[in-house]
């Protein structure tokens, strides 16, 4: 086996040193950083197989160092450190790529098993879902990106329906919300990940054509069929089925559909034989199916069967703390795909994208996105070439602007009232606690009311000494 090289990230250095002293006398290689810079430096210099990494630095979030670490050194296995407490943190990491988390405090026993066990895993290979989940990072498909608290429960729902197998789900939500992406998240990282993922747009294919294209058919079972034909419920054989824009499905094919999903049998057209159907069905629309069943065009003993586990996507507009984490991923992905180096977007730009309510969700942002990159000669993307609504809609909304007239001469920033050279640090604190107290304790409320990401409020709340940060009425910071 070859050098087993460990990079410890944490700025407690206490910590940082009972660790490496521990695992230098078990053999590993160790080196430590106290912050993000100083590990992106080790990360090249000392070229670590493992990092350990914590999420509380003091120049920002760990996250955004495990980001960085998976798309550009993925043969680096990461190991969160976190508080027992932050578990949604820690599945945070985990969707981000990390390859395991271990809670704080240590149980030794506990930290040697995952390290030995992450080891075992680069030199004897990877077991097969193991595998699987590493070629899915290489492939656009499995890329949902965000770590907002909708997304958060996005992912938990996504992994619950993945590990029960669970035999009809239903997503909801509006166009572009990545209703297909969530489907081919479920089937890769399920038991049926190695069988067909097969779907098909409801909306797109004829009423005539739709059920041939559903069970198959056989030969000579209408003008048309020259041979026998194999539908995507045979194709998908053992894998998944995605049933896109169901909303769209004719009346008489949901009865049919219906009766796949009660027997778990189908037929050809044109032939007499039942075929066993041993499928998962994902089926996904925007529209409002209880209203569409009040309404009598959707059967309603099939919306019952197919409603057993539902997802509601969250729209862009409800998440916007992800538009900068989404509008990065979009600038490495494409330029990849046209061979662009732009290198990011500037502080301006992303607050036309902040501002913006985003009808055609995250779809809209990427073609923004694509766009921009197109007519940019820069290497940051500015508001230059962003869509004329999205221009608009910035330049209507009012701004805030600097009161120069106060006594004293004083300036008010975010409702904080200051003589002109208070210090910034200062300011910073009071703006945190002040935006704690109007929003009750609330932490995404407050980060919202901030435009901070919720990490970045927990990590300033840690660095003024506002954990648990409550006010009068008692309500508690979540």
């Amino acid at each position: 086996m070859g050098e087993k090289r460990i990079l410890i990230v944490e700025d407690e250095k206490l910590i940082s040193l009972s660790l490496s002293f521990m695992l230098n006398r078990r053999g590993f290689i160790v080196d430590a950083a106290a912050s993000i810079a100083e590990a992106k430096e080790k990360l090249k210099s000392f070229r670590p197989c493992v990092v350990l990494l914590d999420l509380w630095l003091p120049d920002g979030s760990g996250l955004d160092l495990l980001s960085r670490i998976e798309s550009e050194r993925k043969d680096i296995s990461v190991i969160v450190m976190t508080a027992n407490a932050d578990a949604d943190s820690a599945v945070k990491a985990l969707k981000l790529g990390a390859e395991d988390f271990i809670g704080k405090p240590f149980n030794m026993e506990v930290f040697l098993h995952v390290i030995n066990r992450t080891f075992e895993k680069r030199h004897l290979g990877e077991t097969a879902d193991f595998f699987h989940q590493e070629l899915r990072k290489k492939t656009e498909d499995d890329k949902l990106v965000g770590t907002s608290e909708a997304m958060v429960d996005l992912f938990k729902m996504i992994k619950v329906c993945s590990e029960t197998d669970a035999k009809t789900i239903l997503l909801l939500g509006e166009s572009g919300t990545g209703k297909e992406l969530v489907a081919r998240a479920i089937h890769y990282h399920s038991a049926r990940a190695d069988a067909p993922f097969t779907e098909i747009n409801c909306a797109a294919i004829p009423e005539n054509l739709l059920e041939s294209e559903l069970f198959g058919h056989e030969k000579g079972a209408y003008t048309d069929a020259g041979k026998r034909r194999k539908g995507i419920f045979e194709l998908a054989e053992g894998g998944t089925v995605f049933l896109d824009e169901i909303g769209d499905m004719p009346l008489s094919m949901q009865s049919k559909v219906l009766k796949v999903i009660e027997t778990k049998r189908f037929r050809r057209l044109g032939s007499e034989e039942d075929i066993q159907a041993n499928v998962r069905i994902i089926a996904a629309t925007h529209q409002n199916l209880q209203a569409m069943v009040k309404s009598s065009t959707f059967r309603g003993d099939l919306f019952y069967r197919l409603n057993v586990m539902s997802i509601c996507l969250p729209p862009l507009r409800d998440r916007k703390e992800d538009i900068s984490l989404l509008v990065g991923y979009f600038i490495r992905r494409l330029n990849e795909e046209y061979g662009k180096k732009v290198e990011g977007i500037s502080e301006e730009a992303l607050a036309y994208l902040t501002a913006y309510d985003w009808p055609g969700n995250v779809r809209e942002l990427r073609n923004a996105i694509e766009r921009s990159m197109m007519l940019e000669q820069e290497k940051t993307i500015s508001p230059r070439f962003l869509n004329i609504e999205i221009k608009h809609n910035f330049e209507q909304k009012p701004q805030p602007t600097a009161n120069h007239g106060q006594p004293g001469n004083s300036t008010r920033f975010g409702g904080v009232s200051e003589t002109v050279g208070v210090s910034i640090v200062e300011l910073e604190r009071r703006m945190i606690r002040q935006g704690l107290e109007i929003a009750g304790g609330n932490q995404t409320k407050a980060a919202k009311y901030l435009c901070i990401s919720r990490d970045t409020l927990r990590y300033r709340m840690k660095k003024f000494g506002l954990r648990g940060e409550r006010k009068r009425t008692g309500a508690a910071a979540t």
